[in-house]
């Protein structure tokens, strides 16, 4: 095995955490890595720093101190205004070998992905990617991360010894959000870059960005979602599922059966393979639960599982459960809440 760049003799007591930022706003799951890496740094006494990238971003230090960084790493250049790669991972990679952290994490959104596959290479580190928790290790200051693989048939805990830093890649939507506060403090370590800039320069152009245009709410963000799976039993089936999230304002979410059948596109699957989420409520509707599915959703506050098969797994997870055919309780829920929204 190649040696990485630093081990643990260099290391400094700190995790890192890549402040995804879009429009001047922090990603979702940054604040959530925020939340589970302070919790884990005040366990050691360490340290929790933010690196912070971007064009015009220094407005956003007050706000990552109030979410308990500790220190904040910033690059603020023009190179640097809508994600590169290639200046991303030379202004990451310059920053870690400057602080050595122990731990560095990002999102698994598609810049965290990209951007930590590429450092663990140039770092000669390991990187355990789609996390879906991450502890520490007390005794050997060690962290172990949680990956599910097969569909979700196995739960792997992964640990990395002695290669530095360790890293991995979270999943959105999995850890609670880091609480706000305004009186926290920290240090400010910036990094300088002459107006050109060579080593910020890309071989690749950014002609255009075309932003997604849903008709739902999103599903990531939503606080009600409404899923169905087979046991809707054919795609047309699908309306019930759309009229009782109308009802409610809520999201549209299905199966990956539904998915794989092309009963409804990619972007509305939950589950390992699809998006992870935590609404407030959500309803899984002839969902039979298999772990692939459940992983993706579980976290949810309140479950509420329609199925007519009385011995289903989802009714395992489920805050509510109702045995009956799902073409026949939806729409009699969508009447009572229509009824009662009225009120």
């Amino acid at each position: 095995m190649v040696d990485s760049l630093y081990g643990r003799k260099e290391e400094s007591k700190s995790i890192w955490i890549l402040l995804e930022n879009d429009k001047h706003h922090f990603e979702q799951v940054s604040l959530e890595l925020l939340n589970k890496s302070r919790e884990i740094a005040d366990q050691l006494g360490w340290q929790v720093a933010g690196l912070l990238l971007g064009n015009g971003v220094e407005g956003l230090i007050p706000k990552a101190f109030s979410y308990g960084v500790d220190q904040v790493w910033i690059a603020d250049h023009p190179l640097l205004d809508t994600f590169s790669i290639e200046a991303y991972g030379v202004a990451t990679y310059q920053a870690i070998m400057l602080g050595k952290p122990s731990v560095f994490l990002c999102g698994a959104t598609p810049n965290g992905r990209d951007l930590a596959g590429r450092l663990a290479v140039r770092l000669r580190t390991g990187l355990n990617a789609d996390c879906t928790n991450l502890y520490m290790n007390i005794d050997t200051v060690v962290l172990v991360s949680e990956v599910s693989g097969f569909g979700g048939g196995v739960l792997a805990l992964i640990e990395m010894e002695d290669h530095r830093p360790q890293m991995a890649t979270v999943r959105h939507k999995v850890m609670k959000e880091a609480p706000v506060n305004t009186k926290h403090q920290g240090e400010i370590i910036m990094k300088e870059y002459p107006a050109k800039a060579p080593s910020l320069q890309s071989r690749t152009k950014l002609v255009d960005i075309i932003e997604e245009i849903e008709s739902t709410v999103n599903l990531a963000e939503a606080d009600i979602i409404v899923s169905g799976g087979r046991g809707l039993g054919k795609p047309e089936n699908f309306k019930v599922i759309e009229e009782l999230a109308q009802v409610l304002g809520a999201a549209v979410g299905a199966s990956r059966a539904t998915v794989d059948a092309g009963w409804i596109p990619y972007s509305h699957q939950v589950g390992q393979t699809g998006k992870t989420v935590c609404p407030k409520i959500y309803f899984a509707c002839g969902i039979s639960g298999q772990i692939q599915h459940l992983i993706g959703m579980q976290s949810s506050k309140i479950i509420v599982a329609i199925n007519k098969d009385p011995h289903a797994p989802i009714f395992k997870v489920a805050t509510y459960g109702i045995v009956g055919d799902v073409m026949e309780v939806v729409p009699l829920l969508a009447q009572k809440f229509k009824k009662a929204l009225r009120k």
